[in-house]
């Protein structure tokens, strides 16, 4: 038998496969392993729910802003969106009606302040639907940028089992640091499974919600200037 059979017949048996290699790991690397991996399924969920909320709002404000440019009255399209739950621009403009019939009941004397609170109203309702659609992104980018660095310390912490290994054995046969290496690397792997979707689909959903962001500022300041026709009309 030569040397290279030897030392073969001698080196244990190791299985490479994922589920070999994670139950082989030492329990931090597991923990690791198991923290990125619920990261990104969590990821994926956030990604599927977003895109399709996403979807539904781009519809609903289509579908909102038809309504409000074919020339429908005021008081009948703030009764059919009062009248049912709504969001996104509807939420704004039915904001907006409320303060303004507010305002109007209580015959507010003052085109100023009046002015003034249908801005803050606008505001207000600007921000709370801003606020829905950026809801768990963060997730998203916190997971795209910690994601590496916490697969690399289960790398380097397989790695330093890797050299134990070594020491304890006083060999430096392959067969000693290959298990603890492939652990490490395959945490490293898991790592960048659940950092580089994150990443890519927090930059596409946020810059979806821009840009529906943006079509509510756009609406508040058209609608905005329309009351205040409205409220110069009735002064005059």
């Amino acid at each position: 038998m030569d040397a290279a059979t030897a030392v073969g017949a001698a080196a244990p048996h190791i299985d490479f496969s994922i589920w070999g290699l994670f139950w082989a790991a030492d329990w931090i690397v597991k923990m690791v392993m198991l923290g990125l991996l619920g990261a990104s399924i969590w990821c994926w969920a956030i990604i599927i729910d977003k895109s399709l909320y996403y979807r539904r709002a781009a519809g609903e404000m289509n579908r909102f802003e038809r309504v409000f440019w074919s020339g429908q009255s005021l008081e009948e399209l703030y009764q059919q969106q009062s009248d049912k739950a709504t969001g996104g621009l509807g939420a704004v403009f039915v904001a907006a009606m409320k303060e303004w019939k507010r305002s109007h009941e209580q015959n507010a004397s003052s085109f100023v302040g009046m002015q003034q609170r249908l801005d803050k109203v606008l505001d207000v309702a600007i921000a709370r639907e801003s606020e829905t659609l950026e809801k768990r992104l963060g997730f998203l980018a916190t997971v795209g940028s910690a994601g590496p660095f916490i697969g690399l310390f289960g790398t380097v912490w397989g790695i330093m089992n890797a050299f134990t290994a070594i020491a304890a054995s006083s060999s430096t046969n392959l067969a000693v640091v290959a298990a603890p290496i492939a652990e490490a690397l395959f945490a490293t792997a898991i790592g960048l499974v659940a950092a580089i979707p994150a990443v890519i689909a927090y930059n596409k959903l946020s810059s979806d919600a821009g840009k529906m962001i943006s079509r509510l500022e756009g609406f508040a300041d058209e609608f905005s200037t329309i009351l205040s026709r409205q409220l110069e009309a009735r002064g005059k």
